[in-house]
């Protein structure tokens, strides 16, 4: 499924399609389906940028934009980064806001005959997004949530990636591969020294990443490479395919 027709690629973090080409793509389809990044502003260590989660979602999205005729929106780029908040920079808003904006957006969609909106998450600690989907599709409003877990598992098996998801936690293996690929212009020197694991943090809500880890990392980005974060995008495209299907379909079945 080809959804770049009449668009214009958008190779930055803001989509640049006109009116005009959001109306004739919407004119194909029997349900339109907007595709909305939520990403963070949060430490990744000493060679990560702060908005590598945002970054990795944008990725996504793109990549799903490429392949699906979807409404790629701008990313949401500041979230719930409060376990971060030992660390310079990090930047952080409310569950509520959050929940509040992703409400707000896909009523907004809704208004302009957008039916669908799929939020692809690129931070772990956005758990309210589970809540804004199940609440809307209670509604019965079209909403999912993407990547679930089992879209990463598939991913990390087709990659390559050594690290286990408990392991790979925060500017790991995963994250590093997909900057590697998407931006490594943005890839700092030192990854490859950074390896830390602390695969215990059952008391992660209550102290936060400093109670874990001094340098922000929990995870192995020796182990990444470009060549992975290739495959975890084409992977989490492919995966993608289901919930189009889903979400397009007329009675909302798979």
């Amino acid at each position: 499924m080809d959804g770049s027709g009449a668009r214009t690629a958008a190779y930055g973090l803001v989509p640049t399609d006109t009116t005009e080409e959001v109306r004739t793509r919407g004119a194909g389809v029997s349900t339109q389906v907007a595709v909305l990044p939520v990403g963070s502003f949060e430490q990744h260590g000493p060679f990560l940028p702060l908005a590598t989660d945002t970054l990795v979602a944008c990725a996504v999205a793109r990549e799903i934009a490429a392949a699906y005729p979807v409404h790629l929106l701008p990313p949401v780029t500041i979230s719930c980064s409060h376990e971060h908040a030992g660390w310079p920079g990090t930047v952080s808003i409310s569950s509520v806001t959050l929940h509040a904006v992703v409400r707000d957006i896909a009523d907004s969609l809704r208004r302009s005959g957008v039916d669908a909106l799929v939020v692809v998450n690129g931070h772990g600690g956005n758990y309210v997004l589970g809540n804004v989907v199940q609440e809307s599709s209670a509604r019965g409003e079209r909403m999912a949530l993407f990547p679930a877990v089992e879209d990463w598992e598939t991913a990390l098996l087709r990659a390559g990636v050594v690290t286990s998801p408990l392991t790979d936690m925060h500017a790991g293996e995963i994250e590093t591969s997909i900057l590697l690929h998407a931006h490594p212009e943005m890839v700092r020197p030192g990854y490859g020294s950074a390896d830390f694991v602390a695969d215990d943090r059952r008391h992660l809500l209550t102290l936060g990443m400093s109670g874990y880890t001094d340098s922000g990392v929990i995870g192995r980005p020796s182990l990444g490479s470009a060549e992975k974060g290739r495959e975890l995008l084409a992977s989490l495209v492919d995966s993608f395919g289901a919930y189009f299907s889903l979400l397009t379909s007329r009675d909302g079945s798979a």
